[in-house]
């Protein structure tokens, strides 16, 4: 399985709103924290979107969230980060966010039906998932697939 995220709003001070693909196909729509560019050294702890690139994708127990959830592997400088539920840039520590639809809650750009967009995308996942709990990888680009 292919995850694709096209980040097409990453302006500086702001969250980062983009598209996600599985296997060519629009899914949802995605929020994360702001895109510093792709140098490690401009991360800001718990507030900046992971640099662009292929990373892979597993389905694992996550102790935070004390259940299953994607991660997102091999991420330099980042550790931890997964795909859930969530509307603004305040349920995010680098993770990505899906929403059926964009709009704002309480004067911040959110995704809107996290829960419906995270079930329809983690259940895609769960039935691809091999024994390791590999289910493929997920790309995160300023460009449209």
């Amino acid at each position: 399985m292919r995850l694709y995220v096209h980040r097409d709003s990453h302006e500086p001070g702001k969250p980062t709103l983009g598209r996600l693909y599985i296997d060519g196909r629009f899914e949802c729509f995605t929020l994360e924290d702001e895109y510093r560019g792709d140098d490690p050294s401009k991360k800001v702890k718990a507030e900046t979107a992971i640099p662009c690139g292929t990373y892979p994708l597993k389905l694992t127990h996550s102790p935070r969230f004390g259940r299953v959830l994607p991660l997102v592997e091999n991420v330099p400088g980042f550790v931890g980060i997964r795909i859930h539920a969530g509307n603004d840039a305040d349920d995010t520590e680098g993770c990505l966010l899906v929403g059926t639809s964009r709009g704002t809650l309480n004067g911040k750009d959110a995704v809107i039906d996290s829960r419906t967009a995270f079930a329809r995308v983690f259940a895609a996942m769960n039935g691809v998932v091999d024994k390791n709990g590999l289910v493929g990888t997920i790309t995160y680009s300023l460009t449209a697939p």
